[in-house]
Parts: structure tokens; C-alpha cells; sequence
């Protein structure tokens, strides 16, 4: 079990420690509810030091990203991000990614903790032109600091303006007097927010730096649990969850990300699954009757036949009503739609919503 440069620090405040991707996580401190409302509401923080990051550099780097990856990373500049995926050869996905632009001849691709090494091996098959790879996931420390209160809270330790930082974009600055932090408007939870990335050997001085300026924000430590019951009131999809090797990035609703203006990794399978329509798909449902749906339980239509299956589900704080994620027949995905969820044997009332959940 592999340690992030906290973990003694989240043991010393009464985290409730879990084996995640390989790593000894915080999942919650105080309780997955009041974190979760922490975040919504006001500033909280999450230690994601298990993410996986690689380092991409040469003139091929960019020819590299756009055969393995299914969005247009063309599109990016010096300081911009973008949310993207792996292509497999059968039609799923060996990860979902984000991708930073450094500069011309750099990027950095951020990856799923339980993922580092598959992605890699992945990525190496395809670098036929010398691009020059790093690992650094086992050098870098990463907070995510989320919530509305997020850019007043952390002004103070930066030079760089953040409430006018748009989202998806991020900076190289000096943070909490760090020099080389990358600042980043991205997170996991839809309430706003940053993400910096730095060496492992400055993790508890910026820790301890933002829990300082944020003080009178009330800011918190927050655990894994809440990143989940965040994201999934987004319909954010969790790898090995709502999308794998076995899911299609179209019939995951992730067409969005997935550009046809090149070519990459089982590009003309995918083209011609989304010109002909796919037969199943991810869809966002809201418990009618009272259960909450887990991953792994039957969708079931009125008659009683399995027509999909859960892949996310959950209490949701915000909303006070169990929420959950799915695939099923693309003739019952229409918004409104009644079907029924398998709980212990019991078909449980539910209907189709649009994503996000919270709105």
C-alpha cells in the first residue's frame, strides 16, 4: 500500500483511512454529508496525491496525444486543459484524461491513480517517434481545493488573479511561496475551484498554508467520499465505474470529447457507432420509491425484464433523494422515462433525468 506525503497528517486529524488505487486515502473526516455540504457551500480540500501525471515533450508530442487520445488536442494553447479519453482497440476506454498544454513542445496528461500503469504501457506501445515520456506521479502531490469560496480563500498565497482564471485553464506561478506550482480551474465536484500541482517535498507547507488563509472561510479537509457523492450529483463519470475497457465513449455520452477531425485509436469503429445510432446508454435516473441504488444492481422495465444496470449510485446530500447512473436500452433513455431498480429483490420505482443531477 503505497502512502501519499500526508497520509501521518490526515491519520492526526481523525481521517477514517481506506485502500483506494493502491493508496492508503483519507475517504472521510467528519462524515460524508457535512463534507459534502462544505464543498457546496463554501472551501474544502482534497488530498488527490494518488493521480497519476505524465510528463509528454518533443516535436512529436503533440502527433503522440492525438493518436492515442479521442479529443482534437490542436485546439490547445500554452495554458489551456482538456478533458479527453483513451481509445481502446474494441471499442472501450483505457482511461479518461485530462491534457495540459505546458507550451509547443510540452504537455502534461493527468491520469487515474489505478490506471498509472496500464496508461502508460499504453501510450509507450504507440511513441514510435522518440517522444521523450517522464513519470512523475511518484514526485507530485496534488490538492484539489473546491468549493465557491475556493479563489478568495487562496488569494493571499498567489500573485496570479484566480477569481478571473477561466475554467479549464491554469498557470505556473509562485504558491504559498512555492515556486512552480501549477494552478489549475479544474475539479471533480461542479462547485468551482483549483487544482496545484507540486513536488511531494512541499506537501505539508501548502497544506498547511491554505488551511491558514483559509481560516476565515471556514475551510476543511475532505475525504474521498465526498468527491463521490460531488461528482455523481454532476454525472461526472467515475472510471471503473460508469465507463471501462467494455464502455464506448459515445454510448457514455462522452461524444462531446470524441472528435472525428483526426484520425486516432479505433476512430472508424466509433465514427460509424455514432452515425448508426448506439444501443445502449449511459443515462442519470432519480429513485421515485424509496431505495438507493448501488453499482452492479439490474434496471428493469415494468414487465420485469433486465433492460441495464447500475453503475453509480447514491444518497444525494444536496438533493435529499437517492440518485444513480446507468446503462440501459436506448429505447428507454428518453428524459422521464419510468424504470425500476433491482433492490434486493425488489423492483424499485425510478425515472430518467437529465444530467447534471444538481442543478
Amino acid at each position: 500500500m503505497k502512502n501519499t506525503p500526508l497520509t501521518e497528517k490526515h491519520i492526526s486529524l481523525g481521517a477514517k483511512m481506506v485502500p483506494f488505487a493502491g493508496y492508503n486515502m483519507p475517504v472521510q473526516y467528519e462524515g460524508i454529508n457535512a463534507e459534502h455540504a462544505t464543498v457546496r457551500n463554501g472551501v474544502g480540500v482534497f488530498d488527490v496525491s494518488h493521480m497519476g501525471e505524465f510528463i509528454l515533450k518533443g516535436e512529436n508530442a503533440l502527433d503522440l496525444i492525438q493518436r492515442v487520445c479521442s479529443n482534437d488536442a490542436s485546439k490547445l494553447y500554452d495554458g489551456k486543459i482538456q478533458y479527453s479519453c483513451l481509445p481502446n482497440e474494441n471499442g472501450g476506454i483505457v482511461d479518461d484524461l485530462l491534457v495540459y498544454r505546458i507550451d509547443e513542445l510540452t504537455y502534461m496528461l493527468v491520469v487515474n491513480a489505478s490506471n498509472i500503469e496500464k496508461d502508460w504501457n499504453w501510450i509507450q506501445k504507440f511513441n514510435t517517434k522518440g517522444v521523450e515520456m517522464h513519470n512523475i506521479s511518484d514526485k507530485t502531490s496534488l490538492f484539489a481545493i473546491q468549493g465557491p469560496k475556493a479563489a478568495e480563500a487562496l488569494q493571499s498565497l498567489t500573485d496570479v488573479d484566480l477569481a478571473s482564471m477561466e475554467y479549464y485553464n491554469f498557470a505556473k506561478a509562485k504558491f504559498a511561496g512555492v515556486d512552480n506550482v501549477l494552478i489549475s480551474a479544474t475539479g471533480y465536484t461542479g462547485a468551482g475551484g483549483f487544482e496545484v500541482y507540486f513536488e511531494n517535498k512541499h506537501a505539508e507547507e501548502i497544506w498547511d498554508a491554505i488551511f491558514e488563509a483559509g481560516k476565515p472561510f471556514n475551510i476543511k479537509p475532505i475525504g474521498l467520499g465526498a468527491r463521490d457523492t460531488l461528482r455523481l450529483e454532476m454525472g461526472f463519470c467515475l472510471y471503473g465505474n460508469d465507463i471501462d475497457d467494455t464502455t464506448s465513449p459515445i454510448s457514455a455520452g462522452l461524444g462531446w470529447i470524441t472528435k472525428f477531425s483526426k484520425a486516432f485509436t479505433n476512430s472508424e469503429a466509433l465514427q460509424a457507432e455514432k452515425e448508426v445510432g448506439v444501443i445502449r446508454k449511459l443515462i442519470g435516473f432519480e429513485m421515485v420509491d424509496r431505495g438507493i441504488p448501488r453499482h452492479g444492481y439490474e434496471i428493469v422495465n415494468a414487465e420485469g425484464e433486465v433492460v441495464g444496470n447500475v453503475t453509480s449510485g447514491t444518497q444525494s446530500p444536496s438533493l435529499q433523494k437517492a440518485i444513480g447512473m446507468g446503462y440501459i436500452d436506448k429505447a428507454l433513455a428518453k428524459e422521464g422515462t419510468e424504470i425500476f431498480i433491482n433492490i434486493r429483490n425488489n423492483q424499485i420505482k425510478a425515472k430518467v433525468v437529465k444530467f447534471p443531477f444538481y442543478k
